[in-house]
């Protein structure tokens, strides 16, 4: 059965296929094909999201998984942001969840929250 892609990779958004003997065509890159094999065999995704601050000014605070994490564990991850809330002053980068269910990713901020 014949399995279709955009690449995700570069703004270009090429859309490649694969055959039933695995062949892959549609790709200007070849990091279109390393990006068709990895979903293929092992989907990943960086988490983008918020979590709650104590300040009535900045109730939410914008943060994302620092490298990629298994597609597959994109809710229990989510569900560990949504049980989060930051309570001091905070820097861009820093650390709000450490290798969040053992994946190796952190959660960490995308926005300052200077209180």
């Amino acid at each position: 059965m014949e399995k279709n892609f955009i690449c995700i990779l570069c703004p270009r958004g090429c859309r490649i296929k694969v055959d039933d003997e695995g062949t892959i065509t549609g790709n200007f890159c070849k990091r279109g094909i390393g990006y068709v094999q990895t979903e293929m065999t092992a989907p990943t995704r960086v988490v983008t999201s918020t979590v709650r601050t104590i300040y009535k000014e900045i109730p939410r605070i914008s943060v994302k998984t620092d490298i990629p994490i298994p597609k597959g564990l994109i809710m229990d991850v989510m569900q560990k942001i949504n049980e989060a809330v930051i309570d001091k002053p905070m820097a861009i980068g820093d650390i709000i969840i450490e290798n969040i269910l053992d994946t190796g990713s952190n959660i960490v901020l995308t926005k300052p929250c200077l209180k």
